[in-house]
């Protein structure tokens, strides 16, 4: 186990730290240091810095502030058909993510009767043909996506697409992703370090593998850059992935962001920000917090009309679950308290409308 004094903690099993950085090149360099010594670490590499979970603390300066895992628990009555649902639509089998991203997720018994639609469900985002082979039936909702699992509990699938020409190793969807499986990691993520410039972009790198993720609407025109100057970043990084021999998996990229309805989504908002340490999106109309290392899933909040009153009352068979060091949980549980949260014992907070944030030692 880590030493508790030395920045790294254990968070899910894994020894866990975060090392800032000034760049992606800088985040590239770091992650070559560590790979040398934990050659199955699994690195999350951004521009500011270098999230790190392996089997060990390693001599590395790390930061144990803010370092956490969000993950969601469904509570069904027949777990095994939940999950015999949830494992296909999110492209993990036993609800085990391959590629090792947050949000985890996980179905637990429960034989509490919940009849009414809940105020809590995921958007998954996959490319086109995959979404279409599931085979989930008949979507519904305003925007033609929904679906439920047998007891009723609901996620937006969304097809995705390719980004664009001369970019086809490359989907869409909700970000620009691209999932490379290559037997020298961090060769190509120096690679791309070289070639994405300013433009945001995270490199996640595990044993054999590159997922490279822009972030939620990042690559849109206008965004951070013309649409244009995203793609010709896009296409010179494929060629050069190409050339080192990295294959590429179009079939791979799986977003997934969590959504909430509020009656007064301000408010709701304000305590999921604090309570998960995310900031909100400045774009205006928009109501959607994320994780300001880009690691965790973005939170969006909608409107609940307020006179849904059963609806609001009842509650939701999904709850969040935020896995933080074990020395950070009383301060996150007072800060969510003042945020507006109640403290329901057990480490389980309630927000302002009664969904559930679960706040855990690792």
């Amino acid at each position: 186990m880590a030493d508790p004094d030395d920045g790294w903690r254990t968070l899910d099993g894994d020894v866990t730290g975060w090392s800032a950085t000034p760049s992606l090149r800088e985040s590239v360099e770091l992650a070559r240091v560590v790979l040398e010594q934990a050659p199955d670490a699994a690195l999350d590499l951004r521009a500011t810095g270098v999230l790190v979970r392996t089997s060990a603390a390693l001599p590395v300066l790390v930061d144990p502030a803010g370092l956490q895992r969000l993950g969601v628990v469904l509570e069904a009555a027949d777990p095994a058909a939940a999950a015999g649902f949830w494992g296909p639509v999110l492209g993990r089998a036993d609800l085990v993510d391959p590629f090792r991203r947050e949000p985890s997720f996980q179905v637990v018994p429960s034989g509490e009767h919940r009849p009414l639609r809940q105020r809590a469900h995921l958007d998954v985002v996959r490319p086109a043909g995959v979404v279409e082979q599931l085979g989930l039936g008949e979507a519904g909702g305003p925007y033609g996506v929904r679906h439920a699992d047998p007891e009723g509990n609901e996620v937006d699938v969304v097809p995705g697409g390719p980004l664009g020409e001369g970019a086809e190793d490359w989907q869409a969807v909700f970000s620009a992703m691209a999932v490379y499986r290559t037997p020298e990691p961090a060769r190509l993520a120096a690679a791309v370090a070289e070639l994405v410039g300013d433009l945001p972009l995270g490199i996640d790198l595990r044993p054999g593998l590159v997922v490279l993720d822009s972030g939620k609407d990042q690559w849109e025109d206008g965004v951070v850059a013309p649409a244009a100057d995203v793609l010709a970043v896009a296409s010179r990084i494929q060629a050069a992935a190409r050339d080192l021999g990295a294959v590429a998996d179009p079939a791979a990229p799986v977003f997934v962001q969590l959504f909430l309805d509020a009656a007064d989504v301000p408010a709701v908002q304000a305590f999921w920000a604090a309570a998960l340490g995310y900031v909100a999106d400045p774009r205006p109309g928009l109501t959607e917090i994320h994780d300001p290392r880009r690691v965790g899933p973005v939170v969006v909040f909608q409107p609940l009309d307020p006179a849904e009153g059963d609806r609001r009352r009842q509650r939701n068979r999904t709850s969040f679950v935020l896995t933080v060091p074990a020395d950070a949980v009383e301060e996150r549980l007072a800060t969510a308290e003042v945020a507006g949260g109640r403290l329901l014992g057990g480490g389980r907070v309630a927000d302002p409308e009664g969904n559930e944030l679960v706040i855990r030692a690792g």
